[in-house]
């Protein structure tokens, strides 16, 4: 969240940012931001604040993003498409190195000036790429297999759009983007704010069992955030 707000400015050509101004961008108090800041071992400096495409550096670095990622997606129906047009990736430091899918009547045809492979020649790609980031976008019911195929060929970190938990053995990173599950979350809270906006004539506006049921109801929806993978990302940076 700090890289890309500092990326933000960094693209506006604006030179330092305040603590004050940066925590804001970022969703957080300037005192955390200062605290993180400080693991950097960068501390601004007061009256000036901070410099914006030092830091950017910094935590490009910390990151890894420093260096060219190259990475694979597998699954080149809409959600894949989009995300092999998506220009977010070259400019974080990841590079999509090959477009794939099972299906033979994809083979060879441009996406994002991308020729896609088919799925036979998965393992062979990675090697040749030296690929360790894989993208999984197929129907829940392919995305098992392919798990494993990216595990077995040498993938350490798989960011999973399926919408299937993917069981990986230790070493192996999964991060997952559930667009369903963010909406459920969302919607629950409409549900709560109009329950609380409208309540019946003469009595309070929540019940003690009412109150019980709505946090049970909201821990259920914050754990659908985390399980086996983790929690959910943003779906993709801004």
């Amino acid at each position: 969240m700090y890289l890309r707000a500092l990326t933000a400015l960094s693209e506006r050509s604006v030179p330092t940012v305040s603590s004050e101004e940066l925590a804001a961008a970022a969703g957080v108090n300037s005192a955390k931001l200062r605290k993180d800041f400080s693991y950097l071992g960068s501390y601004g400096t007061r009256g000036v604040g901070y410099d914006v495409e030092y830091l950017v550096y910094q935590i490009s670095r910390e990151l890894g993003l420093t260096q060219d990622w190259p990475v694979v997606i597998v699954g080149i129906g809409n959600l894949g498409a989009a995300l092999a047009n998506y220009g977010g990736f070259a400019s974080r430091g990841f590079r999509v190195a090959a477009l794939i899918d099972a299906d033979p009547a994809m083979a060879g045809k441009p996406v994002a000036g991308i020729a896609v492979q088919h799925t036979d020649e998965l393992e062979h790609i990675i090697e040749s790429n030296g690929v360790s980031i894989g993208v999984i976008a197929t129907p829940a019911g392919a995305a098992q297999q392919v798990c494993d195929r990216l595990v077995a060929a040498g993938v350490t970190s798989i960011l999973n759009f399926a919408p299937t938990v993917l069981t990986v053995p230790d070493g192996v990173d999964v991060r997952k983007v559930d667009l369903s599950i963010e909406l459920q979350i969302l919607a629950f809270h409409e549900q709560r704010k109009a329950g609380e906006e409208t309540p019946e004539a003469g009595a309070p506006a929540t019940s003690g069992r009412a109150a019980a049921v709505a946090a049970a109801a909201e821990a259920a929806a914050a754990a659908d955030r985390k399980g086996p993978d983790g929690d959910v990302p943003a779906v993709m940076p801004a």
